[in-house]
């Protein structure tokens, strides 16, 4: 048995929890907050049967895919005295998924 940890976008994770349920995964949704643009992200997890593995990762390769998205970012910009901070907008990339798959050795359901 495999434990799969996935953080994905929150844009993308009632689909995706959606799709794992409809095809017979259980799943976990936990609300994280995270990374470079401190926006939401949803941690998923999954026990599956090792056999069942490659069915949930193809479900979460086909369902979160990488996109890019404008957002703004500041820039210290000094002129006299105090410093002015100007937004300009940066594309960055989101979205897909970062997922960690682990052993279980033991599982018990009381």
């Amino acid at each position: 048995m495999k434990l799969i940890v996935a953080i994905v976008q929150d844009e993308d994770a009632g689909r995706l929890v959606s799709e794992l349920m409809d095809k017979g995964f259980g799943v976990t949704k936990l609300a994280t907050t995270g990374g470079f643009l401190r926006a939401g992200n949803t941690t998923l997890i999954s026990g599956v049967e090792d056999e069942k593995l490659d069915g949930a990762l193809a479900i979460i390769e086909r369902i979160c895919k990488s996109r890019e998205q404008i957002t703004a970012s500041a820039t210290h910009m000094s002129g006299g005295a105090s410093g002015v901070y100007v937004p300009y907008p940066i594309k960055v990339t989101v979205g897909g998924a970062t997922v960690f798959v682990l052993e279980v050795s033991q599982f018990l359901k009381v």
